[in-house]
């Protein structure tokens, strides 16, 4: 029993690389047979240098150096078994087996230390994106919420998709927005959108008033010179498309204001609803340039009933391609889908889109959804079975927070 054991435990402790090590030794060990029993005109040596080079590709230096040492010795064991050492056709091949076992140690020096330089920078990049995408809590007032960062496999790049919830007295406000770019630069303006959002979304500034702060809190800092400079001239271009929602608790409706992102969708009785605006406002900080400044935005207001889920998303999800170049159909996909469950939802839209690309995303996909709790929501707003008619959106328009 105690040598069963030990034996399971021996067998636990390898690895695949302990594995493909093995491998090469086998391999250096079945050319150097075939080798010496070979006819005297034929000559395997040149096959060794196979096993340094695989070794390589997945191993450390000390691992790649130990394969080719054992290479090099294999290769003057087959040369004093035909010949010698001294003959001239061995020592050609025992030179060049050399040489290459000292090439594929160094190349497997650098690329173990590119990933370590990579690991440290996505750690970083990930730790970065937990502080500035703070966790949104499962339950806010009666809705049911469920959130997803995808980050694209890009080495440590950090993308500038971004997601937040704050409560109100009488509701939720919800934005969801992607930052033109990647990079430390997508992150700054990604943490400036969401420190205005945090800081003025509670107060009790109707929707367009808070929208308009985001805006000229952007505009201020895109153009600002001193925030301009040593910038490249794209970099310079820089804008924030987000959608802003007000979820109030006691109607079963929700206010939408879209700037240039994405439209929601509503999943409804197994049905898709996109929530599209007529005349959507334009991306944060891009309004001094395209007209309409210091004018307020639309607002729109679609049916969100118990039992409902609203899906916020980046176009990292709906600009995602497969192998033949095709978008992910996110509408078509989510057709059919049971609503209430958030988490549910956004698990299978996950692994759904991962599959769609292979598994390996382009650009970052951030992905938000939530679902109203029915017990919390006034009967009457369902009378009928079917969706309430979209009431008029508050009147009244709050001064911006100074």
């Amino acid at each position: 029993m105690d040598v069963a054991r030990r034996l399971g435990q021996w067998g636990r402790s390898w690895r695949p690389g302990h594995l493909l090590v093995a491998a090469m030794i086998m391999l250096i060990l079945v050319v150097t047979a075939v080798d010496i029993m070979a006819p005297p005109d034929v000559h395997l040596g040149p096959f060794l240098v196979a096993a340094p080079a695989i070794t390589a590709s997945f191993a450390g230096a000390r691992t790649t150096a130990i394969v080719g040492g054992v290479a090099v010795a294999a290769q003057i064991l087959v040369a004093g078994v035909r010949t010698t050492p001294l003959d001239l056709n061995h020592s050609a091949q025992i030179a060049t087996l050399a040489l290459m076992s000292v090439l594929a140690t160094f190349f497997a020096h650098l690329r173990v230390k590119h990933q370590r330089q990579v690991t440290r920078l996505r750690s970083v990049a990930e730790t970065a994106q937990r502080v500035l995408l703070r966790p949104i809590p499962r339950s806010i007032g009666p809705l049911c919420v469920a959130s997803v960062y995808l980050a694209a496999e890009a080495e440590a790049q950090i993308g500038g998709d971004l997601y937040a919830a704050v409560r109100t007295d009488g509701g939720t406000r919800v934005i969801v927005g992607d930052v033109r770019g990647k990079g430390m630069e997508a992150v700054n303006e990604a943490a400036l959108t969401l420190g205005a959002f945090r800081a003025v979304a509670h107060r009790q500034a109707e929707l367009p008033a808070l929208v308009l702060w985001l805006e000229r809190a952007l505009s201020s800092e895109l153009t600002d010179p001193a925030a301009e400079a040593g910038r490249a001239e794209d970099e310079a271009e820089s804008f924030v498309t987000a959608v802003v929602a007000d979820i109030p608790d006691d109607k079963p409706v929700v206010h939408l204001v879209t700037c240039g992102h994405p439209p929601p969708l509503v999943l409804h009785d197994g049905r898709v609803t996109s929530l599209d605006m007529p005349a959507p406002a334009p991306p944060l900080g891009l309004t001094q340039f395209v007209g309409g400044a210091g004018e307020e935005p639309t607002v729109r207001t679609f049916p969100f009933g118990p039992g409902d889920t609203l899906l916020l998303y980046t176009d990292g999800v709906v600009e995602a391609r497969d192998a033949s170049g095709a978008f992910y159909p996110l509408t078509g996909r989510l057709a059919g889908q049971p609503a209430g469950d958030p988490e549910a939802l956004v698990d299978r839209l996950c692994a759904d889109l991962l599959a769609h690309v292979g598994g390996c995303l382009d650009d970052d996909a951030a992905v938000l959804a939530i679902s109203r709790l029915p017990a919390l929501v006034p009967a009457a707003g369902r009378a009928g079975g079917g969706p309430p008619a979209a009431p008029p959106p508050p009147s009244g328009r709050a001064a911006p927070p100074s």
